[in-house]
């Protein structure tokens, strides 16, 4: 498990060593804040850009809407400390999909060589930056019946381990199961479009290894669980 996850507040971010091939960097701030890096969350939408305010904008709930912008302000304050720009100039654009070629395939800047992938889930936000494709995922503990309704759709053997677990393990090995998934989709810029069979990460301590990446769980609060991965090349 990867320990050391950097913390923003209120005040502007101290950026300490870039991230290197052999150690990626990961960032995570409280969404319900009402300041991040020195920027109020209500004023968010004078950074944000178009597309950002539009998805905001959509959102019926209040508190919804405060989480999205706060995530999305997160992110611009952490690239922006990290490439020296101001954060309403960070360029956020997508690759094509690997999968059906659309534009929502991994995430990018044209402003910087880094990589970057943003997680949020209930109060919580990661960002990971690498030199290297990367993925980050995090998710509250899900309930026993979201167990119930996934436990079939993941791959036979992570079905297998969860059926072995007694029922009251099952929410947080299926939590393990879920990030690993997930952050690893998202390096790789798939996404969960194909489903939740592949790849095989495991429900257990240590991931399963995959092709390609390597896989990580990191620190999480009581009550969530994170996941990092990062090509092992830059194909």
């Amino acid at each position: 498990m990867i320990e050391h996850v950097n913390q923003l507040g209120g005040e502007p971010p101290h950026i300490g060593p870039p991230p290197t091939d052999s150690a990626p960097v990961v960032w995570a701030w409280d969404t319900t804040a009402d300041t991040l890096g020195g920027h109020p969350v209500k004023d968010a939408a004078t950074i944000l850009d178009a597309d950002e305010r539009t998805r905001a904008e959509r959102m019926i709930k209040p508190a919804d809407r405060h989480r999205y912008l706060a995530a999305h302000l997160g992110l611009r304050v952490v690239l922006a400390a990290h490439l020296g720009l101001p954060p309403e100039r960070i360029r956020l654009t997508r690759e094509d999909c690997p999968t059906c070629g659309g534009p929502h395939g991994r995430p990018t800047t044209p402003d910087s060589p880094l990589h970057y992938n943003l997680s949020h889930s209930g109060d919580l936000a990661y960002l990971a930056l690498a030199t290297r494709p990367v993925g980050v995922d995090i998710e509250q503990t899900p309930t026993p019946q979201a167990v119930t309704d996934v436990l079939h759709t993941l791959h036979p053997k992570e079905t297998d381990e969860l059926v072995s677990l007694p029922e009251a393990e099952r929410p947080q090995a299926l939590a393990r199961i879920w990030t690993r998934k997930e952050a690893a989709l998202k390096a790789s810029g798939h996404g969960l479009a194909q489903g939740l069979a592949h790849p095989y990460v495991g429900s257990h301590a240590t991931p399963a290894a995959i092709p390609g990446y390597t896989l990580a769980d990191l620190a999480a609060p009581h009550g969530y669980t994170a996941a990092l991965a990062t090509a092992n090349d830059t194909a």
